[in-house]
């Protein structure tokens, strides 16, 4: 068994599993980035305008609920599906690592908003009141005492969602979105090679615990609480 495993993994597949691990972190850590540029403050505004928060407004904290709720609750292969036009528009071509990005961001926005505005609400609830009385300004309550405080928090929400993106990106492969995934599929699967297989998995899997450590790492580092 051993030497089969050898003799399937030559030079030129193990090219193949280089190439498409580097596709799978480029696919997660990509998606992961994007999630935190629009999740971030998405996040930041569903909290805020929420009841007593310094920019209560119960209209637009309503919208953001919904539509925040909805898409988190979307499974990630039917949005895969329903996105391919919009993919194809964004990127022009629905294969690729590329492409894949677009959905996998598309999913992690919500869902990295989401636990922001979570992380919010583990911020001391006096905290906007002490700030207030020091003459803060809304701008300088959220960058210097809600940020600050639900960092750690925030850091373990990243490395959730790397982590989730990480096991999304392999079903992008079923697509042809590329990565281990793809690998897995196209030569495990379909040309029956099946120590391909379990060397996409266990790569995956050793992608998702690195990432987990140093995430929780990071997260104790910066956390003065």
């Amino acid at each position: 068994m051993w030497n089969d495993f050898l003799n399937e993994l030559t030079p030129k597949m193990w090219e193949l599993v280089a190439s498409s691990t580097f596709e799978t972190i480029y696919m997660g850590f990509v998606s992961t980035a994007i999630a935190i540029i629009v999740g971030l403050p998405l996040g930041f505004l569903a909290f805020l305008t929420g009841k007593e928060q310094i920019l209560e407004n119960a209209l637009l904290n309503k919208v953001l609920d919904v539509v925040i709720n909805i898409g988190r609750s979307i499974p990630f292969i039917i949005l895969l599906v329903v996105l391919l036009p919009f993919t194809r528009w964004v990127v022009h071509t629905t294969l690729g690592t590329t492409a894949a990005i677009v959905p996998l961001s598309v999913a992690a926005i919500p869902f990295f908003a989401r636990l922001t505005a979570n992380s919010l609400l583990e911020v001391p609830a006096g905290l906007t009141e002490a700030a207030k009385s020091m003459g803060a300004t809304n701008w300088q309550v959220v960058t210097k005492f809600y940020l600050p405080e639900s960092l750690p928090s925030l850091i373990n929400g990243v490395t959730l969602t790397l982590v989730s993106l990480i096991g999304y990106s392999a079903m992008a492969g079923a697509v042809g979105g590329g990565g281990l995934g793809n690998l897995a599929i196209s030569y495990g699967e379909h040309r029956n090679m099946i120590y391909v297989k379990w060397l996409a998995t266990i790569i995956i899997v050793l992608i998702v615990m690195i990432s987990q450590k140093l995430g929780d790492r990071l997260a104790e580092k910066v956390d003065h609480r």
